[in-house]
């Protein structure tokens, strides 16, 4: 298993109809660091710091997610974990083939 995975994925809503799944330090970090800039605030700068900390080893991972976690909720955009796996079933269950 990847040290740097988060236990259980966090599901943001990254536009309307689009939802990111979030499974380790390197994927927070970076949607942290695309994050607009007049959009930022201090949850943003404490959910980053701790992803880099536990990046560099300082803090467990768990305490990353978590940052990342309350960032989402704060900013409005977590999804709901039930909802998000039953959509990507569903998109999965075909073969990704285009039927003639």
């Amino acid at each position: 298993m990847n040290p740097e995975a988060f236990r259980s994925p966090v599901f943001v809503k990254r536009a309307t109809y689009i939802v990111q799944e979030i499974a380790s330090l390197a994927d927070a970090i970076d949607f942290l660091n695309e994050w607009p800039e007049n959009r930022r605030d201090l949850i943003h700068e404490a959910a980053l710091k701790a992803c880099y900390d536990a990046y560099d080893g300082r803090k467990p991972v768990s305490a990353a997610r978590n940052a990342f976690f309350g960032f989402a909720k704060r900013a409005a955009i977590l999804e709901d974990a039930t909802s998000a796996m039953q959509w990507l079933a569903a998109c999965n269950s075909g073969s990704g083939k285009v039927q003639a």
